[in-house]
């Protein structure tokens, strides 16, 4: 007895189809916001990256 070919929905765990992303909208909308999540905390640690930068290039050129 074989098992169809699937992935498990990253939220949930429901098996779903491969060409799925999610197995429903409630699974759709936490996984869009936990994307947009994700995006916010990359923009912000490029932005203290940023600023680490500016504050180590004026305390060393300033000198």
């Amino acid at each position: 007895m074989a098992v169809e070919p699937h992935k498990h929905c990253p939220i949930c765990g429901t098996p779903i189809p491969l060409n799925e992303l999610v197995c429903s909208p409630d699974c759709q909308t936490v996984w869009d916001a936990r994307l947009n999540q994700r995006k916010r905390l990359q923009i912000i640690l490029y932005i203290v990256i940023a600023i680490f930068l500016i504050i180590w290039a004026v305390m060393t050129f300033m000198k």
